[in-house]
C-alpha cells in the first residue's frame, strides 16, 4: 500500500482474546479512505485502522463505530453487509464462505508453526 511505520499515530487500544492471558497492542493507528461496493453503487468514508504485527486471517476488523458511520446492517450467517450507497440506494457487500474457510485454514497452518 506504500505505507510506512512512520505514518502511524500512537494508539493505546489493546485487543483482548488474541493472545492468551494478556492484551495485544497495535503498532499504531492510521486513517484511510475505505470504499465498499461497485462503481455504480458504492460508499466511501475515512476510517481509522489499528495496525497490528501478527499473523491473522483477517485483513481488517470493523468495529461498532465504523458500522455506525456507515449505518451498516450485518448478517454474519449469510456473510452480508448492507449500507446506503452514494446515490441513496442500498449497497450489499457479499462475503464468501469458501474464501473465509481457506483463509482460516492458511492461518491455522501458520499458527501451528509457533
Amino acid at each position: 500500500m506504500g505505507l510506512s511505520v512512520d505514518m502511524l499515530k500512537e494508539s493505546d487500544i489493546g485487543f483482548h482474546g488474541i493472545i492468551l492471558t494478556r492484551p495485544a497492542y497495535p503498532l499504531g493507528k492510521i486513517s484511510l479512505d475505505a470504499v465498499f461496493g461497485t462503481p455504480s453503487k458504492f460508499r466511501k468514508e475515512k476510517l481509522g485502522f489499528e495496525v497490528v504485527d501478527w499473523e491473522s486471517q483477517y485483513h481488517a476488523i470493523l468495529g461498532r463505530p465504523d458500522f455506525a458511520k456507515f449505518m451498516a446492517v450485518r448478517h454474519y450467517a449469510y456473510l452480508k453487509l448492507k449500507m446506503s450507497g452514494n446515490n441513496g440506494t442500498a449497497t450489499t457487500i457479499h462475503g464468501s464462505f469458501s474464501h473465509s474457510d481457506n483463509c482460516d485454514r492458511d492461518f491455522q497452518k501458520i499458527a501451528s508453526k509457533f
